[in-house]
């Protein structure tokens, strides 16, 4: 496995973590429909809520929230709508963003943003 894919999968063990300390309860990690994936599927109770996870080395040229354009955001949304058709969920869905920053071997959470997007009207 790539050293890309290493640090992306580590981001999304502690992302899971830190979503777990803050009382969400994780679903399903890397959920695959087609080609597409949804890093995180939780919930608060309340939501059902979809977690991109972006983990970048602390000397990152883009911030992590800005690499998620709309083709991204495109692929997401139709995977969570899959999701949700698939296991019937009667639940509101919410679009979070986690970023990571990795310095050294260690991978820490620099911020979660709450309804990071919204679905495309249009897909």
């Amino acid at each position: 496995m790539s050293k890309k894919n290493d640090t992306g999968k580590e981001g999304e063990a502690v992302a899971c973590s830190w979503l777990r300390e803050h009382g969400y309860t994780i679903l399903q990690t890397n959920w695959r429909f087609h080609r597409y994936e949804l890093d995180i599927v939780a919930t608060n109770g309340r939501e059902l809520v979809v977690v991109e996870v972006k983990t970048r080395a602390e000397n990152y040229l883009v911030p992590p929230e800005q690499s998620v354009g709309l083709s991204k955001i495109r692929r997401i949304a139709a995977a969570a709508d899959a999701y949700v058709q698939k296991y019937k969920v009667a639940l509101p869905v919410r679009f979070d963003l986690i970023s990571l920053t990795q310095k050294g071997p260690a991978c820490t959470v620099s911020e979660h943003i709450k309804d990071a997007f919204l679905a495309p009207v249009n897909g």
